[in-house]
This record gives structure tokens, sequence and C-alpha cells, in this order.
């Protein structure tokens, strides 16, 4: 990965991008809605296919969940969404796993994952119309696609019409510019609604952030040390563990600037890959920066990774694609997260989470106040050490890690969609 400011200007180019590789190259929600809209012209040869009509369902009868992904295993998606899977309200709701996963799944994941459902549904050897007609076969209400456009995903199974209501959810930051999906769920900060209009699909709107999270995930009760790390004992730690792809020149430089004020610091990031590693380094030379203040962390299991972030200072996101996942991670263990809200879907997660744990001073909305704020956290302790202290508080009582709740609201969302659909009406937006 090389940093490159001869950024070229998109708009003139031809549309050949994939949705995933676009995505860190422009924070533009209309740029990314042609990108996929033409994606889906070139790639995905589906005839039209008629919709099932909803089925006469009584007051009764569960509302019957098709989720379809091939992430169910120890996956990103599913360390987020396995809580609100068990406490689904299996009274009112019938859940079924449409699993194309091929991966080897890991023990206990592949048992907690299936236990979740009333039916689970091996499907990776089947045809996308294979499965859309086993999903009529079994009278699904509403199709879920968590994969969209990302590694391995089927969207097209949904343009199959596999139920009378479809809903694209947590996996593609973004419209799949496919017209037969109904719905992308988000909420007011991630879709405000002046852009609306860069989307595909109606929005299912949840009340606080769209992303689901597993209050009972854990930290290792091992924590290490700095030293251990390889991390300085007395030095002002940035990190920054989202994936390198998602860092641009425009963030890189901020960084770099800080790190030229705050002499003591050092950046510490997650090294994906070697070459990555090597480029980062040297446009850190590039900008006059020791590249050995740089330090690069490899990939450690999930509770290890949350016991090893406390290490660090301040969490510093990337702009076009933000923090995600790594966003309420750090929240989680406690640490610190300064934000540059953009525009489009995948710019916006990380203000999403922040809002929903009531903790929206770390948001900023131009590139000068996010580095700014940067600056001023690192160089006031006091500042940061109360904001510390507010996450810690936070933690217990926002909304953001409260999956309980985001499971009610959830259910009842999709209650309204299912309902607009039985009584003939066409998708709209649905309000918290």
């Amino acid at each position: 990965m090389t940093l490159k400011k001869n950024v070229p200007d998109f708009k003139k180019l031809k549309v050949g991008f994939t949705p995933g590789s676009f995505l860190a190259l422009a924070d533009d929600p209309s740029l990314q809605k042609k990108v996929c809209e033409s994606y889906v012209s070139r790639v995905y040869n589906v005839p039209k296919s008629k919709r099932p009509y909803p089925r006469n369902r009584t007051e009764t009868d569960k509302i019957r969940i098709g989720y379809f992904s091939s992430d169910f295993h120890r996956h990103a998606t599913m360390r987020l969404m396995i809580r609100m899977l068990e406490l689904h309200d299996k009274d009112r709701f019938q859940v079924h796993l449409f699993d194309y996963t091929t991966a080897e799944q890991v023990q206990p994941w592949k048992d907690r994952i299936h236990a979740t459902a009333c039916k689970h549904h091996p499907v990776a050897g089947m045809l996308n119309t294979e499965i859309a007609d086993l999903a009529r076969s079994e009278e699904i209400d509403i199709a879920i696609d968590l994969k969209g456009h990302t590694k391995n995903g089927r969207p097209q199974i949904l343009m199959y019409q596999p139920a009378p209501a479809s809903v694209s959810y947590l996996g593609h930051p973004g419209t799949l510019g496919i017209k037969t999906i109904d719905y992308i769920v988000a909420d007011p900060v991630v879709i405000p609604e002046d852009l609306r209009r860069h989307y595909s699909e109606k929005i299912i709107y949840m009340p606080e952030s769209y992303q689901v999270t597993d209050d009972t995930r854990k930290i290792s009760a091992t924590i290490p040390t700095r030293a251990e790390l390889g991390l300085p004992k007395d030095a002002v730690v940035f990190c920054c563990f989202n994936a390198n792809y998602k860092i641009t020149p425009k963030e890189f430089d901020i960084w770099m600037r800080v790190m030229a004020q705050v002499e003591s610091s050092v950046l510490w990031l997650w090294n994906l890959h070697d070459e990555a590693r090597d480029n980062l380094r040297s446009e850190a030379q590039a900008r006059g920066m020791d590249p050995d203040r740089l330090i690069f962390a490899d990939s450690v299991e999930q509770e290890d990774h949350l016991a090893r972030i406390q290490a660090a200072d301040l969490f510093l996101d990337t702009f076009a694609v933000c923090a995600h996942t790594t966003a309420s991670h750090a929240l989680w263990a406690g640490l610190p997260l300064v934000t540059l809200e953009g525009q489009q879907f995948a710019a916006r997660v990380a203000s999403s989470i922040l809002h929903a744990m009531e903790m929206p001073e770390l948001v900023t909305k131009t590139p000068e106040d996010y580095e700014a704020l940067i600056l001023d956290l690192a160089q006031n302790p006091e500042k940061l050490s109360a904001i510390r202290a507010k996450i810690a508080q936070k933690r217990e009582t926002a909304p953001m890690f409260d999956t309980k709740r985001f499971t009610r609201n959830w259910e009842n969302q999709l209650e309204r969609a299912l309902l607009r659909c039985e009584k003939g009406l066409k998708p709209d937006h649905l309000m918290p």
C-alpha cells in the first residue's frame, strides 16, 4: 500500500470498480450508489423473479426471519450479532439461518450460532436460485442479507425474491444498488434525511446506532504491559486498528503533524500485510517522521485484543471508511476514539456509535477540528483521563451496549416493515 497524493478525479472515470474496493477511494455517497448500480448491472445476470405474496398470518403466527450469510462462524459480523440472535423473542419470531459459509467453523462458535436458530440451512453447495426456492418453501416472511457486496457475499439470492420483504443489514456499509431490495438498516446519523437520495433502498431507522453489539463479550483477564506489547512505557500511544486499506494521505498527514508536536508519541497500527507495514514506514519517513515511531501489532484472539488495546491512549479514526466493529471494540475496552464524520455510510459509523454512547464530543466535522481535538487530548492528560472515566460510566448506562434493548427495537422495526408488506403498501422509510 502506497499513500499517493495524486488522487484521480473519480467523477471523470468510467465506473468499473467493485463496490468494496471503491469505498475507501472517495467519501461520496452519490458515487458509491453509481458504482454499486453499475456493478450490479455488469456482474449480476439475474432475470426478474416474481415476489411471493405474504402468507395469511394470524396474530399468533410467528414471523419467519431468514438471515443469509457466509459469516456464520468466528467472524466480525457474528461477534456483533451473536447475542442479538440469542435474545430474539422465540415466542414472536422463528429464526432461519441460510448458511453458505465455506470457512471451517470453530467450536464453540459453530454450536452457539446454530443454537440461535429454529432451523439451520447449510446451503453452501446450492445455487442462488435453489436457496431462494428453499426460502420460499419455508415461507420466510423477511429475508435479511448480511453480506451485500463484501467478500463471499451472494446478494443475488435476494434478487431472486425469496420472501415478501427483503432487508440489507450490516455487511456492506452503503446501498447495494439493487432496486428489488426493500430496505437498508441505518440510524439518523449514518443516513440523515438529506442523504437518503443516495440509497436505492428505503431505510429502516434504528433509534440509536444501527450497529448491534454483544454486551457479554469478554476481555482477557491478563492485561499485557506496554513492554510486552513493544510499546514505550511513558509515550503517548496513538493507535488505529482499522484495516490498512482504510488509511489515506488525508488522515495520515494529520497523524504525522500531530506526532511531530507530541514528541513522546508513537503510532500503534495493525500489521495486516508486511507490504503495507513497509509502505507506511516509508510514507512516515517521507513526511519527516522517524519510521520507528510506527509500531505494528499482529492479529490475536478477540479477548486478547480487547485487553491489549487498553494500553493505548487514543484511537485515531480513518476517514472515508471509518472504524466500525473496531470502534465498538475500542469503547468496550475503555479506549477513547476521535472520528471525523463524513458523508457516506462507511464514513459515519463511528459517529453513530459515539452518539449512541452519548459521547458526541469525540465527533468532529472538519479535518481541522479532528486534528485540533487529537492534539488537545494528547497534550492534556486530565482531559483524556476524564474522557476515559466517562466511557467507563457510559458503557454501563448508554444504549450502545444494551443488546436486549437493541433486539427489541430491531424486532419492532422488522414487524413494522412486514405489516406494510402484508397490507399491500410499498416500502417506505421507517422512523424510530
